[in-house]
């Protein structure tokens, strides 16, 4: 049941759904029409022999007055003298309307329906004896893929001036109605129209999900193929317009990069020299602050660049072992005298951007280490996804600061003092890169205390088999 509202909520289910039911309608309306228009030259027909058969007993009898009486007597087929004190229903207008245009006595022909005892004068003859007193018959069913048998009255005059009531039969025949339609053929016909509607549906939201792909695919890399110009002249312009929309953004990201690069370019003589300068500062704690304060200037220049150079990174995806790239991970932090270790690995395999991905660990883990202390960090796989976590015991975060610490800038005094330094921009630049490469960056409180560094490949972009030539940082 989720499926299927997930694939009506899409483009392709809907389109389906339309055209379905649509062209359903269409189709069974236009079956109607034409076994109503078959049943109507059915009945025409019918009528027609009806009155060939009363038109030629009528002929017989106008030319043989001699033999009339006999021919009464004897009758036709399905034609007999009406018997005495036959009532008369309705008209029948149809077969009226069909002996007008034949000649002789038939045209000035009066027919009315009337009860069928009175073609089969004998018929309570062959009927079975009535049931006792109180026995009451069950209703029977009436078919409706048979016309009952209909008996009709027939007066005219014949050329003579004599006077004649006939009595004319037609038996039951078979009658498929509007709504009679061949199970079997509606069945064929609702399943073409239900291929027919899904090939079309599918058609028509292909270039849609195509930039819909394109556009995701452009989120993780800028640098993407641009969509090629193929399909009907709307879909070509959607393209065009996407690409020169890539081409603007390109150039937009690299002016700005190039800004930051000549900006911080220009600024390292001053900075260099204003560094020089302190040094002859004679109060050794004014000249300490000061230099703590040109320090973090010119960090705050560098990782505005590498944020700049995180989105434009032109650097090609390679399998990758992550567990090895963690465990070198790990082991640096660990040279270095940090609490860190490796509990667990998922053994996957990765299409990934291996100096990306090692700048993002690094700066989770020294993130880790700085706030937190006691750092593990552990791999896995779940519902073919794959998940890194580096967990610290660190103070942790008040809910409502989990995403804001992923805003560029932004240092939050109550979980992570300023006196450890920083920009306000490793967790911004960590979630670009992870973003670039198809993964999911988040944060989450521990329930036992600290805090949890969440990275996620989802499972379209799983592991794969240890292939040969496989990247495994050392």
């Amino acid at each position: 049941m989720k499926r299927l509202r997930h694939f009506l909520s899409s483009m392709v289910g809907r389109l389906f759904v339309i055209l379905l039911l649509g062209m359903g309608v269409a189709a069974i309306g236009a079956t109607m029409l034409a076994s109503a228009k078959r049943q109507q030259e059915f009945e025409r027909q019918n009528l027609t022999r009806i009155a060939d058969r009363l038109q030629g007993y009528i002929n017989l009898l106008d030319g043989n007055p001699e033999l009339r009486e006999r021919l009464l007597e004897v009758g036709g087929p399905s034609v007999r003298a009406l018997p005495p004190g036959a009532r008369e229903g309705k008209l029948d207008t149809a077969l009226m309307a069909v002996l007008d245009d034949r000649p002789g006595p038939a045209a000035r022909a009066q027919v009315h329906f009337t009860s069928f005892r009175s073609c089969l004068p004998k018929l309570q003859d062959l009927l079975p004896p009535p049931p006792p007193p109180g026995h009451r018959r069950p209703p029977r069913e009436r078919d409706p893929s048979f016309i009952p048998p209909k008996c009709r009255a027939v007066e005219l005059v014949l050329s003579d001036g004599t006077p004649l009531k006939l009595a004319l039969d037609s038996p039951a025949v078979a009658h498929n109605g509007i709504l009679a339609v061949d199970p079997v053929f509606l069945t064929l016909l609702v399943l073409a129209i239900a291929v027919l509607a899904y090939v079309v549906a599918r058609m028509a939201s292909a270039p849609l999900q195509a930039l819909s792909s394109a556009a995701e695919e452009l989120g993780d890399d800028l640098q993407r193929d641009p969509l090629p110009l193929a399909g009907p002249r709307e879909v070509r312009r959607a393209a065009e317009a996407f690409n020169a929309m890539q081409q603007r953004l390109q150039r937009h990201l690299s002016e700005r990069t190039q800004m930051l690069a000549a900006i911080t370019h220009d600024l390292q003589t001053p900075l260099t020299r204003l560094r020089l300068r302190l040094e002859n500062v004679t109060d050794e704690a004014l000249r300490e602050r000061l230099i703590g304060d040109l320090a973090a200037m010119q960090a705050l220049v560098r990782e505005g660049l590498e944020l700049a150079r995180s989105a434009e990174s032109a650097e090609q995806r390679a399998a990758l072992d992550l567990d090895s790239l963690l465990e070198s991970i790990v082991e640096d932090a660990a040279e270095s005298g940090a609490d860190v270790a490796f509990e667990a690995g998922s053994g996957a395999v990765l299409m990934l951007r291996p100096l990306a991905m090692h700048r993002l660990f690094s700066n989770l883990v020294d993130n880790a280490v700085m706030y937190g202390q006691r750092v593990r960090v552990r791999a896995s796989r779940r519902d073919g996804a794959t998940v890194v976590v580096v967990a610290d015991n660190g103070p942790g975060l008040a809910p409502d600061q989990l995403e804001a610490v992923f805003d560029p800038f932004v240092r939050l005094e109550t979980s992570r003092s300023r006196e450890t330094g920083g920009s306000g921009l490793g967790l911004t630049i960590a979630r670009a890169l992870a973003e670039k490469d198809g993964a999911r960056l988040w944060l989450r409180n521990r329930p036992e205390g600290g805090l949890e560094a969440v990275v996620e490949w989802p499972a379209a972009a799983g592991g794969a088999p240890r292939p040969a030539g496989v990247v495994r940082p050392e």
